[in-house]
């Protein structure tokens, strides 16, 4: 399906109501995972304050509709490589988060908003995108397939919780 000529994608510049609604989405999601949700005002003030704040390393890209609603956003960050200093590999594109809005799903608003991402990260002089996905998550697999990724077999994912962070810190 399509989602329409009236789709606009850019980066994020306020903390707009829906914008706002759709990390509550978002959070909502993670919630059902396990993660705790936090009340709209403290995502609206997390967004105001980091994630859109003037320092902050962190892009959103926002597909908003004809009316300025969020449908679905790409959260980015540009990573310079610390082992290839040559042009059109030194700088890397992390896609940090991709989400579009359940009512939105299934309109071609993902590849939109990873097509602009590409874009922009080539702009840029982007080597490369990289992402993580859920090993269950196969629905998402199959999508990040169909735009031409490839699963980095060599690579795993590791994480400190808060807990570990403390104790490797304090030992």
């Amino acid at each position: 399906m399509s989602p329409g000529p009236a789709l606009h994608i850019a980066l994020a510049d306020s903390p707009h109501a829906s914008l706002t609604d759709l990390l509550c989405e978002l959070n909502a999601y993670y919630a059902d995972a396990g993660v705790a949700t936090a009340p709209r005002e403290a995502v609206h003030t997390h967004l105001r304050d980091h994630l859109l704040a003037p320092g902050s390393t962190v892009r959103l890209v926002v597909a908003s509709d004809a009316a300025g609603k969020a449908m679905g956003f790409a959260a980015i960050v540009f990573l310079h490589s610390i082992v290839d200093p040559s042009p059109g590999h030194r700088l890397q594109c992390m896609v940090k988060e991709l989400f579009v809005s359940a009512n939105a799903r299934g309109k071609g608003i993902g590849r939109l908003l990873m097509a602009w991402v590409a874009r922009h990260a080539a702009q840029k002089g982007c080597g490369r995108m990289d992402w993580n996905v859920k090993a269950g998550n196969h629905a998402g697999i199959a999508f990040y397939e169909s735009l031409g990724a490839v699963l980095v077999a060599d690579r795993l994912s590791y994480r400190l919780t808060r807990e570990a962070m403390d104790r490797l810190a304090c030992p």
